[in-house]
């Protein structure tokens, strides 16, 4: 119905006289023919009844006993990723030098004086190396591409070439002007147990020289093994570089599990493991909560229901203002996925009274946790 038509109709609403002159014939047409109704539709509505007695409105009731409910938790899964890459297996350490030594044979180097002017500093040392290494590549071994045994290109059993230690050993003594084999017999299948690298005044103990006085000496890099590893802390994040580290707080009645609280007023899951991060591990943290979905979740149900005394939150504009009385049932725990950015746990400015806290791998979640409490958390948590 467009404007005109509720023009109209307001019209014969006020009982004011229309015609052709007040209104359109359209509009006069539509309000001068009323619709039909079906017999059917006008018989059902004289013959219904009207009814003989209305029930009174039942006023509402004001409940005086606790409530009932399941106990809401929200907990976040704090963790920490791994810093660095698995150690490598043997067979994957072998498989991947016999990739570099297949690429050394059959990828033919340019030339050494397309890098290296003929007769300078820099060449006479590049010849001594290749002498001694009899490759271009730095840390394959004793291994020439071009020769006879050429086709030579595994390991033995129990030989350490393929160690990633033995590579870096090989390249820092190359960054520092010595050869990359030691001086001495290395009693191996490739050697037979002969001295591979030559003229000890020529190789060994010699330096790279910057200047005149300067010594060049290359800084090695950190080992995988940390003093926190050495200590078994596991309140540092030092530990464990390759695996994922997950956070455990030991509760009150001394049961380890995630950090976990209630969830007040109108606050979702995510913003409820926002605050119990603060309230729990202090303001030191920089934390990051990825998504507003939960990634599992626990149920436990009690044996006989139990009245709990539910406070009021100071970080919830929206939970209640005073105390009350809830009869509990059991509880529901919704876990939150998070990631620890930098900082670290404070358990002393915590307001649930956790006495301490972890930083564990999954295997050593599963010693500290209940039972149940595994069984519903473990296909959250990552192998590594």
């Amino acid at each position: 119905m467009n404007t005109g038509q509720r023009s109209a109709r307001r019209l014969a609403a006020n009982n004011v006289p229309i015609s052709r002159e007040t209104v359109c014939t359209s509009c006069l047409h539509r309000l001068s023919h009323q619709p039909r109704r079906h017999a059917a539709t006008a018989a059902a509505a004289v013959e219904q009844p009207e009814p003989a007695y209305q029930e009174p409105p039942v006023p509402p009731v004001t409940q005086t006993g606790p409530r009932k409910a399941y106990r809401l938790l929200a907990s976040p899964v704090l963790s920490r990723p791994p810093l660095l890459t698995r150690e490598l297996t043997s067979f994957e350490k072998a498989y991947y030098l016999y990739q570099k030594r297949l690429n050394e044979r059959l990828a033919l180097p340019f030339t050494r004086y397309f890098y290296y002017k003929k007769d300078t500093q820099a060449d006479v040392e590049w010849k001594r190396k290749a002498k001694v290494r009899k490759t271009a590549s730095r840390d394959i071994g004793v291994y020439s591409g071009y020769g006879d045994e050429a086709w030579n290109d595994e390991l033995l059993v129990g030989d350490e070439t393929a160690e990633p230690r033995n590579q870096v050993d090989a390249l820092i003594r190359d960054a520092e002007g010595k050869d990359i084999i030691e001086s001495q017999p290395v009693r191996d299948a490739e050697t037979d147990g002969a001295e591979v690298s030559g003229n000890e005044k020529e190789g060994e103990g010699m330096r790279k020289s910057v200047g005149q006085q300067q010594q060049l000496a290359v800084e090695r890099p950190l080992p995988r093994i940390t003093e926190a590893d050495r200590t078994n802390d596991t309140k540092s994040l030092d530990r464990k570089l390759d695996r994922s580290l997950y956070l455990l707080v030991q509760r009150p009645d001394g049961a380890w599990r995630f950090p976990e609280d209630r969830v007040y007023g109108r606050e979702n899951l995510k913003q409820a493991a926002e605050r119990i991060l603060h309230q729990s591990l202090g303001p030191n943290l920089n934390t990051w909560l990825p998504a507003n979905h939960p990634i599992g979740h626990h149920s436990l149900h009690y044996p006989s229901p139990i009245l709990s005394k539910v406070p009021p939150n100071r970080f919830v504009s929206t939970s209640h203002t005073e105390d009350y009385e809830q009869e509990q049932y059991g509880e529901k725990v919704f876990f939150m996925k998070g990631r620890i950015m930098a900082g670290q746990a404070d358990i002393g400015k915590n307001e649930f009274g956790d006495r301490d806290f972890c930083w564990v791998s999954k295997e050593e979640v599963r010693e500290r946790v209940e039972g149940a409490y595994w069984r519903s958390v473990r296909n959250m948590l990552a192998e590594r």
